[in-house]
């Protein structure tokens, strides 16, 4: 079982105060000991307001690596990207001077594109510093989704990064492959945030800790890994 830390806030704005405090802690702190500093970011809604309070911080950027932990096989400027998710809200302001280290590559394909992909994460330096995961109402965490074409793979590896070919759903939307780092890349973390919001996401995390098949809820593979240091913000 990894060890788990749960911070339930009132609101979203108490939240995002916590989690940007955490991060510029987190991040100054792997400065300070190693040299440079790496965070692993997700998209989605519950991290954005805390990664545009860190663009505006006088951080030393040009001593921190941002790279993504998950992505859609789609280009840069495509509406789902998460790399242009990231670069409009972290990227910005003070944030703009940190190296970015994108997932998609120019291989046709995600599986076509691992060898780059991995060979530029092995580059980062390791353990992590911080990792930030969402988690979807199937249970999928990064783009570990259930069943998906490439699950136990990712599950398994000693790699950093691995492709997905999703099973499509209202989840997943029409573009299934992507690009995830895989369970052990997530578990070479310092610590792993996982941000929650919402009653029936909370639901979801709850059955998941409960126990149960790691195919039908992958994040159970996170919750139940013995040496992951998470941290788990909810918020209504």
């Amino acid at each position: 079982m990894a060890t788990i830390v749960e911070k339930f806030f009132a609101n979203k704005d108490e939240l995002t105060a916590e989690l940007s405090s955490s991060l510029e802690q987190s991040l100054v702190a792997g400065i300070k000991e190693d040299g440079r500093a790496v965070l692993m970011v997700s998209g989605g809604s519950s991290p954005a307001p805390a990664y545009k309070h860190l663009s505006n911080l006088e951080l030393d950027w040009a001593n921190i690596d941002v790279a993504m932990v998950d992505e859609r096989w789609v280009d840069a400027d495509h509406e789902k990207s998460n790399e242009a998710f990231i670069k409009s809200t972290l990227l910005q302001n003070h944030g703009a001077a940190a190296n970015f280290v994108t997932m998609k590559n120019d291989a046709l394909t995600a599986q076509n594109g691992v060898a780059e992909c991995e060979a530029a994460y092995k580059a980062l330096k390791r353990p992590f510093d911080v990792t930030i995961l969402g988690m979807g109402p199937d249970g999928h965490t990064a783009s570990l989704f259930p069943h998906a074409e490439g699950l136990e793979h990712g599950l398994a590896t000693d790699d950093l990064v691995c492709a997905i070919n999703a099973i499509e759903s209202d989840v997943t939307g029409k573009i299934t492959e992507r690009m995830t780092l895989t369970l052990s890349a997530i578990a070479d973390s310092k610590v792993v945030k996982l941000l929650i919001s919402g009653e029936e996401k909370l639901a979801v995390y709850k059955q998941a800790k409960e126990g149960g098949a790691v195919a039908d809820m992958p994040l159970r593979a996170v919750l139940n890994h013995p040496h992951i240091n998470i941290e788990v913000y909810w918020a209504p």
